[in-house]
Formats: structure tokens, C-alpha cells, sequence
């Protein structure tokens, strides 16, 4: 695994990658920095075709592609869990378009269309763990521990951007997507979209994994375990001086100093990112398999999908 070459790191360029700039900025984060808007599940096509060897992404979206190859017997996967980069849930806002008056709340949802950016993202898996909370999973063949759920919805569309799902749910080629609250409030404040709902998700939203090629066992490649490191003072520096977070938040990013201000209040970030605790894994399989996005009974392993455990 030795190597002297930077790491191409895949993360998304939202309010959440503050601590990231920071690392690079004031602690000199040696990587190539490397940013996917259309979120976790790009990132896991990038792994898996050797195009970045870390990801910075959604606890669920990782969980979902990793527990997907174990089911059709790749047991590689492409990658492993090695960290963990938020401690809080994230709330995903459920969104629809401006003029849509029949969409009055997430119960008016089922079996319509259905935004997300990618099969296997976070806005597809959430879908599922939404269907699961309000009760519209329907058994339709399999019976004891491996049973296969209907889709709650009439179509999934894969729309790959942002901005792509604002612009669908408008024209009607889908009647919602679900994405972050605050990323999506500025457009709920300009009148583009408008919010029904939102759900939370049941576990530490963001994790960090890391290319199988860059794992053997416990041990992680030097990088990496320095790109922790560095993610660690970057966090501390976050921590300390929220005034720079808002200014850079507000004035780089999509968001208003107020907006940035109330996700302060929200967001928990890890002393140490080293390390996943397996239960939060296993907790997130057990929900995922209970929202059909994964199949019970098909040998997901929660615990093998981590590389290094707290």
C-alpha cells in the first residue's frame, strides 16, 4: 500500500465540508480534493472505478452499496467504512414543486414519482426508510426471513443534480425529491420549491471510507490515516471558531449567515473521525433491510463492511 501520491478525495460541496476547507487551509491537508454535488452514490461509482480512493459521504448511501454487493456475492465491495465524519442526524427536507397544491404532506406521496440523484444514493435509500415509517411497504413475494417489498412509489427518476430534482418536481416528471434542509431552504425562501415534510435518518449521518486497495485488515495506508489526522484538527478548528465557519459558509457556499448560522446549532462533528462503531452499521442495516433497500436473509454482514472499529 506504500505510496507517495496525494489522495483524490470525493466529497460533496456543501456546508458539511467546512471542517474539510479548514484542514486544507490551516493544517495542510496534502489531497486532492475531489467534489461530487450529485452526492454519495457518485462517489461509490468513483471508488469502484478507481477514480478517488476516499469518499466523504452519507452513512446510509455507503451501507446501501456495500450491503448490495454482498447480496449479488461480491464480497470486495470496492470499499470500506474507516471513519466517521458526523456524529448528528441529518434532516432530510421532502420537497415538491411550487405550484404542486395536490402534494399537501408526505401522506400524499405514495405511489408517485419519486426524484433522486442516483440508485443507491442517499435521496433513493431515504425514500425507502420514509415508506417504512409511514407503513406503505407491502410483502409481495418470499416468505420467513427473505421477503421482497413492493415500491412504494409508481417511478424512481434519476435526475443525477440538484438542481435537475428542483426543476422536475416542477415540471412534473417527479412529485418530490428529498435532499438536506438547509441546502434545499434557500430555495424554499426564493419560492422555486416548496417543503411538505422531512424525516431524520436513525443513525450518525456521514461516514469516510476509503478504496479497498488502500486496506489490509486493521491497517489503513499511511495517507489515510493521516488524512484523519488532518480531519481531526480541521473539526477542532470548526469548533472553535464559528465566526470563520459562517463567513466561509455564507460567502463561498449556497447559504445565508442566517441559515448558517441555525445549522451551528445542529451539527455534530467527532472529536476523532478514526473509527466506525459496527452497532451504528448494524443498526443501519437492520433499518435498511426493514425499508426493503435491502434484502433480509441475503447475507448482508454489517460488521465486515468496516475497516477499522472504535
Amino acid at each position: 500500500m506504500a505510496s507517495t501520491r496525494p489522495l483524490r478525495v470525493g466529497f460533496v460541496p456543501e456546508h458539511f465540508s467546512t471542517p474539510i476547507h479548514f484542514a486544507r487551509k490551516h493544517y495542510g491537508l496534502d489531497a486532492e480534493l475531489v467534489p461530487f454535488p450529485s452526492g454519495t452514490g457518485h462517489m461509490i461509482t468513483a471508488l469502484r472505478s478507481g477514480e478517488i480512493d476516499v469518499g466523504i459521504g452519507l452513512t446510509e448511501g455507503w451501507v446501501a452499496g456495500l450491503g448490495k454487493s454482498q447480496e449479488s456475492g461480491d464480497q470486495d465491495g470496492g470499499y470500506r467504512l474507516v471513519g466517521t465524519y458526523v456524529e448528528s442526524p441529518l434532516c432530510w427536507a421532502i420537497s415538491t414543486g411550487a405550484n404542486r397544491p395536490e402534494i399537501e404532506s408526505p401522506s400524499s406521496l405514495q405511489g408517485g414519482k419519486i426524484g433522486v440523484s442516483r440508485i443507491g444514493s442517499g435521496s433513493y435509500v431515504m425514500g425507502y426508510v420514509l415508506a417504512d415509517e409511514l407503513e406503505w411497504l407491502v410483502p409481495t413475494a418470499g416468505i420467513g426471513s427473505s421477503i421482497e417489498q413492493a415500491s412504494p412509489y409508481s417511478d424512481t427518476v434519476v435526475l443525477n443534480t440538484f438542481e435537475n430534482l428542483r426543476k422536475a418536481v416542477n415540471s412534473g416528471e417527479a412529485d418530490f425529491f428529498m435532499w438536506e434542509h438547509f441546502t434545499s431552504k434557500r430555495y424554499y425562501d426564493n419560492g422555486e420549491i416548496r417543503r411538505v415534510g422531512e424525516i431524520y435518518t436513525p443513525w450518525s449521518s456521514w461516514k469516510i471510507v476509503a478504496s479497498t486497495g488502500l486496506v489490509e485488515g486493521d491497517k489503513l495506508d499511511a495517507r489515510v490515516e493521516e488524512l484523519l489526522d488532518k480531519l481531526n484538527l480541521g473539526i477542532k478548528h470548526f469548533n472553535e471558531n464559528k465566526e470563520e465557519a459562517v463567513e466561509y459558509i455564507s460567502t463561498e457556499l449556497d447559504y445565508s449567515e442566517e441559515d448558517a448560522r441555525e445549522w451551528l446549532k445542529t451539527v455534530d462533528f467527532p472529536e476523532r473521525t478514526q473509527g466506525v462503531d459496527p452497532q451504528v452499521i448494524i443498526n443501519t442495516v437492520q433499518t435498511l433491510c426493514r425499508a426493503g433497500v435491502l434484502a433480509v436473509g441475503k447475507g448482508v454482514d454489517a460488521p465486515a463492511m468496516i475497516a477499522k472499529q472504535r
